[in-house]
């Protein structure tokens, strides 16, 4: 692909297209990034691609070259009839104007045996979909996402690093993260003001670590972040335990109750809130 077969201004000036900055949109400019998200998502001929957020439809476009078929989730009103006119006539496609965080993504998905989810994703919204995408359980191979390079660095951080937060866990508990690629500013119209990253999540067939009870698990995640500053020990007093029964959690869990979130590994995080589920169903 050349950066030359590109459409993208083509389509938006042909239809008159005035971008949101409410739904936070920016559209690709650049056939080398648009390639190297397909690359990057490895989207083959059995695959059935669920793209968050297609904008204009020029990397739907090349995800139909490859894909079995594409089903496109957008918001915007505006955009429907320029991606009805432009790919409609495509037997592989199909469009569902609304809201993605307000689809069953197992009504789109079915049966079908291999699904990858592809987005270029309004920096606003990025967190809410992965947590969406994630915590509801559905059974997609891979999520290559664009999103704000401080995102990405979020989610593949570790411990001990300013980055690590909450996200990162999440994130890190369900999937295998690599890096695709960064994208810089120019290749978007209108320009965001920051970089961008393309990141490729891949599932894991189970959770990285054993968890007892999952919302207790990333509820003393959430604590432990929400009071960066603040020790585990205060981080979790509100789990309705006794001071002794507490104590003994971080006991049986080999961690220092003076320690801080940032601190705790993936499994560490997994110890204690098993460790506190223990205590709380004894």
């Amino acid at each position: 692909m050349d950066i030359k077969d590109i459409k993208t201004q083509e389509l938006v000036k042909k239809y008159n297209f005035k971008f949101s900055k409410s739904l936070g949109q920016n559209f690709l400019v650049d056939g080398s990034v648009l390639e190297d998200i397909v690359e990057g998502a490895d989207v083959c001929e059995d695959d059935l691609v669920i793209e968050i957020g297609p904008g204009v439809g020029t990397l739907t476009a090349q995800i139909l070259k490859k894909a079995k078929r594409v089903v496109a989730v957008e918001l915007d009103t505006d955009l429907i009839p320029i991606l009805e006119n432009e790919l409609g006539d495509n037997p592989k496609f199909s469009l569902i104007h609304k809201d993605a965080l307000k689809v069953d993504f197992n009504e789109i998905i079915g049966d079908e045996e291999s699904v990858k989810l592809v987005a270029n994703l309004p920096y606003y919204v990025t967190t809410p979909i992965i947590a969406k995408l994630l915590n509801e359980g559905y059974k997609f191979k891979s999520l290559t996402i664009m999103i704000q390079k401080e995102v990405a660095e979020r989610i593949n951080s570790e411990p001990n690093c300013k980055e690590y937060g909450a996200l990162s866990i999440l994130v890190q508990y369900y999937c295998d993260t690599r890096i695709v690629r960064r994208v810089p500013p120019s290749c978007f119209i209108p320009r965001p003001k920051v970089d961008s990253i393309v990141i490729r999540l891949d599932k894991l067939e189970k959770p990285r670590v054993d968890v007892k009870d999952k919302k207790l698990f990333f509820d003393v995640v959430r604590n432990s972040f929400n009071m960066r500053r603040k020790t585990l020990w205060n981080a979790t007093k509100g789990f309705n335990l006794s001071k002794e029964d507490l104590e003994k959690a971080f006991e049986n869990s080999d961690i220092d109750q003076k320690r801080r979130g940032e601190t705790l590994s993936l499994q560490e995080f997994a110890n204690l809130a098993n460790a506190i589920y223990d205590q709380i169903h004894k």
